[in-house]
């Protein structure tokens, strides 16, 4: 399980829309102890996790904006109005650990994705049984029955696209589609969606 947040240089698999916003550490979650699971991986820069950006309590949720960390300027370690700036385009794509989890019964797991598809709804989810480093998975609620907000849809990677590798040998497509049966988590693609859920 990542017990870290995205870092190193393929987080950003397009090189646009960029829309940047401004916002502070306080405001995104889960980060640190902000979400109904508590602890997660602390914002530092180098760090470009996928968060959603309002009130992680119910009914808020759903309304969230969500977006990919672009930079973090720490002006006092770990504290709330640490400036965070967040990439909330539509249809940028960015490279994070998912975990499979479709849905919970009773506070745990209980379904799992195994076959993954491009365009597959992944949210932001702050359940405890997603590792540190892991803000998404599979699963429109929480492990408390609460909605998480839409984050964007699987898409293919860069090196995923068939015949997509500049100056090289045509290629298929690698997208991954064989999962197992129980809770995972590993690195997809992911292209933000832009709006959010009506409140139930």
């Amino acid at each position: 399980m990542p017990a870290t947040f995205t870092s190193g240089t393929d987080w950003e698999q397009s090189s646009g829309p960029i829309v940047s916003w401004d916002v502070q550490e306080g405001d995104c979650w889960p980060v640190d102890d902000r979400s109904e699971s508590g602890a997660k991986d602390q914002l530092a820069p180098g760090l470009h996790p996928l968060v959603a950006i309002g009130e992680y309590a119910a009914p808020s949720r759903p309304l969230n904006v969500c977006g990919v960390v672009m930079t973090v300027n720490l002006s006092v370690l770990g504290t709330a109005t640490d400036r965070v700036v967040v990439n909330v385009a539509h249809g940028f794509i960015t490279r994070q650990y998912v975990s499979n989890i479709l849905t919970y019964s009773g506070g745990a797991p209980n379904s799992y994705e195994q076959t993954p598809q491009v365009g597959q709804p992944v949210y932001v989810d702050d359940s405890a049984d997603l590792g540190a480093g892991v803000t998404l998975s599979m699963s429109p609620l929480n492990w408390n029955d609460v909605e998480n907000p839409l984050a964007g849809v699987l898409s293919y990677c860069q090196d995923e696209i068939a015949d997509g590798q500049v100056g090289g040998a045509r290629a298929t497509s690698t997208f991954d589609t064989a999962l197992p049966n129980e809770a995972t988590e590993q690195e997809f693609c992911v292209m933000l969606v832009a709006g959010f859920r009506e409140l139930a």
